[in-house]
């Protein structure tokens, strides 16, 4: 049954989860890189994979024998390294010229936007919401994406150089911290004090 207030709760949950504006700086960086970004691809496989792990996650997770804490730190591991990149000016993530939608797919639908901190979340709201208001709140959310998404030319020029390197900075910063976060929590989950 479809509630509005789950809707808005979910949905809240998910949009800092799953931060598409934080992340502007590193897509605008990867579109540097890969000359064009897929916005509609990349939402769309975002979208699939929350799905996927909304319907059978931790089932699709067993299958290949990998809990959601060694799943999580998958994840945090990449987070960091997309951290390192923008705060050092290092390139690991680099563009294959044989693949021109790359960039599309992997950094950006995965980690970024259906990372391991996202998939975890919708995994989690399961035990108190109900399915139905869970994928209504992903596909809100992958509604925004898809808007940033295709905004990023935009705002790049709003931003300018200057303020686009200090946001890189700035957000480098926090993904490095998130990714900690997300390695500390999965990693030590029971800490002795």
């Amino acid at each position: 049954m479809i509630d509005f207030k789950q809707i808005l709760s979910v949905s809240l949950i998910l949009f800092s989860v799953i931060d598409i504006l934080g992340s502007i700086p590193i897509i605008i960086n990867l579109r540097k890189k890969a000359g064009h970004i897929q916005s509609g691809k990349a939402t769309l496989a975002a979208g699939v994979l929350m799905i996927l792990f909304l319907i059978g996650g931790k089932s699709i997770l067993g299958l290949f024998g990998i809990g959601v804490d060694d799943f999580a730190i998958a994840g945090a591991l990449i987070i960091f390294a997309l951290g390192a990149e923008m705060i050092l000016g290092i390139e690991l993530f680099k563009p294959d010229p044989e693949a021109s939608t790359s960039a599309s797919i992997v950094p950006i639908a995965f980690p970024l936007i259906a990372g391991a901190g996202t998939l975890t979340t919708i995994l989690t709201l399961k035990a108190e919401y109900s399915q139905l208001n869970i994928a209504i709140g992903i596909v809100l959310n992958l509604l925004l994406v898809y808007v940033v998404l295709k905004s990023t030319s935009w705002l790049e020029r709003k931003l300018g150089k200057t303020g686009l390197d200090v946001l890189r900075r700035i957000f480098g910063i926090i993904l490095l911290s998130i990714a900690v976060k997300i390695f500390k929590t999965n990693a030590f989950p029971m800490e002795i004090v």
